[in-house]
């Protein structure tokens, strides 16, 4: 009898086993790659020549003082993203000799009803769509009839440089925005 429980109790071990063995291929697994990708904020400086905007700007040479020249600069949003609009305008003037030159005696037709000048920058008071274009930040450049001897083979330059920032997210006015990049 003890020959037979033990012969049994074996039997019920390995059905056991074998019941648990086959539990396992009972389960079940998964994997989701999931790809999500961010938006971009890109722009372009346009400057052009003419009011018609048909003719890229490019140097100019033979400037006599008291001309006005057209030089518009405007910035288009060529990404994919809403984006706030800053502006930094630096001029200067290389002399061929010696002195300082008055920066002073290069003016520039400032847009300061869409554009407003802060801490060095002029911001756009409008959020940029994708494939909009800024209103000019100015549209003319006028060499004050001031200029003297001093300024004759003079080389003035105005450089503009402009950055932008998404909009999503990001405050409700261009002034309350933050992320800026570090110029």
């Amino acid at each position: 009898m003890k020959r037979k429980l033990l012969i049994l109790s074996v039997l019920v071990i390995c059905i056991a086993t074998l019941a648990a063995g086959t539990l396992a291929y009972f389960t079940s697994e998964g994997t989701a790659h999931n790809v999500i990708t961010t938006g971009g904020v890109e722009i372009a400086v346009q400057e052009w020549a003419d009011e018609g905007r048909q003719t890229p700007f490019e140097d100019l040479t033979g400037i006599m003082p008291g001309m006005t020249v057209t030089k518009i600069a405007e910035i288009r949003n060529t990404g994919a993203s809403e984006a706030w609009v800053r502006v930094k305008v630096e001029k200067n003037i290389r002399l061929q000799g010696e002195g300082t030159p008055d920066i002073g005696l290069v003016e520039l037709t400032l847009n300061t009803t869409d554009w407003t000048e802060k801490d060095g920058y002029y911001y756009y008071s409008k959020p940029l769509k994708p494939g909009e274009v800024t209103a000019p930040i100015f549209t003319a450049v006028t060499f004050k009839p001031d200029m003297g001897n001093e300024y004759q083979n003079a080389t003035a330059t105005v450089d503009v440089s402009a950055q932008a920032v998404q909009t999503a997210n990001n405050g409700d006015t261009v002034m309350a925005t933050k992320g800026w990049p570090n110029s």
